[in-house]
């Protein structure tokens, strides 16, 4: 890296935060069932609103103030000035900074899992993935492509790269950092990891308000919370009582033909959040079928008749317009000679689940969609007008 590349990076400062988060349950994991890689059952329980830390919050009048913003596991974590590029673990975190009237990160894990398809529905809102890196190459993550990708800020828990693929250690981290920006990230999508055990999970709008402190649009997000808080109180009332919701089953399984599954139950995390906030009731957690967190196993269409839930949430069929999920998938399920005896299945009750990384923008459309097909209301439940105006700044 260049000389005045550096002169304008943004260097983390490594406290006790760090010393302890980073080095928390280092044995190495890199196995990936259900295309997620979540692997055992939650540990801790976040709440889903936002908690404000005035104290942490940089003054977005000045210029070339150096500021720092906390976050477990790194503790505090000191910018010279607000990043312009930016790397992303997931798609959680870049819709947090599309939120926040970002550029799109230059990489996130996997691009196939960042759904974009979602901002078709917000004015003035989209996002061109087509530079866009996945970080993830053949299973393993390189030093190299991050040297590459150079970003100004590494929005990934380093935990996770430690604990995750094998080959990575904290020297590694430390090279990335020196060489390119400091990392700033919690793996909030999933309350599974034994390594997270040792420090705290945030929930969607905690992560987000310290993702808009780092960029230094606190503005924004408090634009956005009142636009989570105006959707949650309309949301309200069109969620039953629990003797009226529908109990559902959530399963990961992808392609146009899915005969395989990996089971959810529902729990914390931001993966689950529209689940929750819709007080979806799960089919799985009084059955036998374990949880594909601890279990690391598929099931079949035989053993889901024998659960028969009510309603089928599928993961990993983000990519489909519901038109396409209808014609490919419930076809197939229609057709199929074990599945068509499902309840589901012949009360038309199969949908897309939502996606594995949801952040301010994409929780909105996920969950009012899915309050649509659960709760048979058409009410538009977030003002998508004002959500455009305020990634584009008119606060």
């Amino acid at each position: 890296m260049g000389k005045d590349k550096r002169s304008r990076r943004q260097f983390v400062q490594l406290g006790a935060g760090l010393a302890a988060g980073l080095l928390a349950g280092c044995a190495s994991d890199s196995s990936d069932g259900g295309g997620d890689g979540v692997t055992d059952t939650p540990t801790a329980t976040p709440t889903d609103e936002p908690t404000a830390t005035p104290t942490e919050a940089p003054d977005e009048t000045a210029t070339g103030t150096p500021y720092s913003v906390a976050i477990e596991p790194m503790g505090s974590v000191e910018f010279e000035s607000a990043p312009e590029t930016w790397v992303a673990n997931n798609g959680s975190w870049a819709d947090m900074g599309i939120a926040l009237g970002q550029d799109p990160p230059e990489g996130v894990w996997l691009t196939g899992r960042y759904h974009t398809r979602y901002y078709d529905e917000i004015p003035g809102v989209s996002v061109d993935k087509s530079d866009m890196v996945s970080l993830s190459q053949g299973g393993s993550v390189s030093k190299e492509l991050l040297y590459e990708l150079d970003g100004d800020v590494n929005v990934i828990d380093p935990n996770f790269l430690m604990n995750r693929f094998k080959g990575w250690e904290e020297s590694d981290v430390t090279d990335v950092r020196e060489e390119t920006g400091p990392f700033f990230g919690n793996t909030v999508f999933s309350t599974g990891y034994p390594w997270h055990s040792d420090y705290r999970y945030y929930s969607m709008m905690e992560a987000f308000e310290k993702l808009a402190q780092v960029f230094r649009q606190q503005e924004r997000y408090e634009a956005f919370e009142a636009v989570h808080e105006e959707f949650q109180t309309n949301l309200a009332p069109v969620v039953p009582t629990r003797s009226q919701r529908p109990s559902a089953a959530v399963l990961w399984g992808g392609g146009d033909a899915p005969k395989q599954f990996y089971p959810y139950t529902i729990g914390s995390g931001t993966s689950f959040k529209h689940l929750r906030d819709l007080k979806v009731r799960d089919a799985l957690a009084d059955s036998d079928v374990k949880d594909f967190h601890s279990s690391r196993a598929a099931i079949d269409f035989e053993t889901l008749l024998e659960v028969d839930p009510p309603v089928l949430l599928l993961r990993g069929q983000e990519a489909k317009s519901r038109s396409e999920f209808r014609d490919t998938v419930v076809s197939f399920f229609e057709d199929h000679d074990t599945a068509s005896a499902l309840t589901a299945v012949q009360n038309g009750d199969v949908y897309r689940a939502g996606g594995l990384y949801q952040g301010p923008i994409t929780n909105l459309v996920v969950t009012e969609r899915l309050a649509h097909e659960l709760y048979d209301t058409d009410a538009e439940l977030f003002d998508r007008e004002r959500v455009g105006q305020v990634v584009s700044g008119n606060l």
